[in-house]
């Protein structure tokens, strides 16, 4: 997957992720699976930019809360080699 449509489609793609995860009951299972989701299948390029992006838009973000949940869970991607 190529992010280099910037974050809108990122931010796209892990609101879709959120909003199958977030039907779960429960809360902690929901945010564990997103971020392990973004975690596996997500490029550590994909990862950083979406994390600069929470980071960067803490008042207005359009992420869905469970997949901020899950980003502020993670570790960083590994850096760029």
């Amino acid at each position: 997957m190529s992010h280099s449509s910037g974050p809108d489609n990122l931010i796209k793609m892990a609101n879709q992720i959120g909003s199958f995860f977030d039907s779960f009951t429960d809360r902690e299972l929901a945010r564990n699976e997103v971020a392990k989701h973004l975690s596996r299948f997500w490029d550590p390029r994909m990862r950083r930019a979406i994390m600069a992006y929470d980071t960067e838009h803490k008042d207005n973000n359009a992420l869905m809360p469970i997949v901020r949940e899950a980003l502020s869970t993670m570790p960083p991607p590994p850096p760029n080699n």
